[in-house]
């Protein structure tokens, strides 16, 4: 027996509305903002003694955290696998993702691993665990360039995230986005300070290793470089190098970790040109004219840079000759740390040098199984003893894509110096 018309038009609709709410929560389930923790499963491991020389190949970039772990990022996911001298990458030991945020930038304090995603969100997890220790909310980030596939930028040089460790109280996290600078207490996430200004005024280039933050204010007739507390914020010096141009690209030099508790910087116009070396420390910078080059490195108060063959350390402070190393032959440094720095020859070969005494530590082949010496290097990053370099194609140029850039799918290699 049929339906009258009305009322099976009334069954209809319903139906229709029913599907229609199914459809929505499917919708909601599937796209709605979510985050998923994947706490570690086995004990923390055991900080390891590697055997000098390659490790291994990776397809990502890692960060060496604590001597133990190695963690990753992708799109919108940071994760953490060990053995830090496992020869591959292998199933994650913890993992934490968000979405839709994407993720922007990681640095490992110790065992804090901060976080930074597009929607501003600070977000610190336990290294021993994978456990969420703290959220907070951050300024959003600027524009940043699509990372490579290996997520290097995101790990080894994260832009707008650094730590500070001033001497009179905890290590304290800088956040720098879109026209804000903020401070947090790296311990429990609690906001210290915030400076806004108009968006693209402010930036934060790093921080001293007298726990200063360095900023650049760049909406001034002549940009200039700010010194702060890093527990207040407050400018303790605002300096505008002498003779500099009114647009400055501030790189960080001798910094403990990635680009925090740096000893001196570089100076130079947008262009690369007028490059001049500063020593950073309380009250304003003292040049080194010993870290005017681009290919210098330093340790300490020891400038390392290398010209036709020749590696030279020199005091960055008053420019005296400490030592020099004529037996190498061309090389160039690839990648720096406190107590290391480390040279790549025509040949591939890795030399690592004490920089202040120049002598050898190890002398190596960064080569693999049967990948050959046919690449040139790509970003490098030293922590810990342990390097990692992205190899690229001989004849790859900044400007390709990942498929022309890249040597192989498992392009990073990891190495212990």
């Amino acid at each position: 027996m049929s339906l009258p018309v009305g009322r099976r038009r009334i069954v209809v609709a319903l139906a229709a509305v029913l599907a229609v709410g199914a459809a929505a929560a499917v919708v909601h389930r599937v796209l709605a903002p979510a985050e998923v923790s994947t706490p570690a499963r086995a004990g923390y491991p055991a900080a390891p003694t590697a055997e000098v020389g390659v490790i291994g190949r990776l397809p990502v970039a890692p960060l060496v955290v604590d001597g133990r772990l190695r963690v990753y990022a992708a799109a919108r996911q940071v994760y953490a696998d060990q053995p830090v001298d496992g020869k591959h990458r292998v199933t994650p030991f913890w993992s934490y993702r968000r979405w839709p945020a994407k993720l922007d930038g990681v640095l490992a304090e110790g065992t804090t691993v901060v976080s930074r995603w597009s929607d501003g969100k600070l977000v610190a997890l336990d290294a021993r665990t994978g456990r969420v220790a703290w959220r907070a909310d951050g300024p959003e980030p600027g524009v940043v360039p699509e990372p490579r596939r290996t997520y290097a930028s995101t790990v080894w040089n994260p832009d707008g995230l650094h730590v500070a460790r001033p001497s009179d109280g905890g290590p304290v996290l800088v956040a720098a986005g879109a026209g804000q600078l903020r401070g947090y207490d790296l311990t429990d996430g609690r906001q210290l300070w915030r400076v806004d200004q108009e968006r693209g005024c402010i930036g934060a280039a790093g921080t001293t290793a007298t726990g200063e933050v360095i900023g650049l204010d760049a909406c001034v007739r002549q940009e200039t470089v700010d010194f702060r507390d890093a527990r207040t914020g407050a400018v303790r010096t605002r300096w505008q190098p002498p003779g500099g141009s009114d647009r400055l690209v501030v790189t960080p030099l001798g910094c403990r970790a990635g680009r925090s508790g740096c000893r001196g910087l570089r100076v130079s116009a947008p262009d690369g040109s007028g490059g001049r070396g500063w020593l950073v420390g309380p009250g304003e910078p003292v040049a080194a004219p010993a870290l005017d080059g681009a290919d210098t490195e330093l340790d300490g108060e020891r400038a390392v840079g290398t010209s036709a063959g020749v590696v030279t350390a020199r005091s960055a402070r008053t420019g005296e000759e400490l030592w020099r190393r004529a037996d190498l032959g061309p090389v160039r440094i690839i990648a720096a740390e406190p107590g290391r720095v480390h040279l790549l020859t025509d040949r591939r070969d890795l030399i690592t040098l004490d920089p202040a005494t120049g002598a050898q530590r190890s002398r190596f082949t960064l080569d693999v199984g049967r990948d050959g010496i046919g690449w040139q290097p790509g970003r490098a990053y030293a922590a810990g003893g342990y390097l990692a370099v992205e190899r690229a194609r001989e004849r790859a140029v900044p400007t390709d894509d990942d498929q022309a850039w890249f040597l192989m799918a498992e392009p990073v290699l990891f190495a212990a110096t």
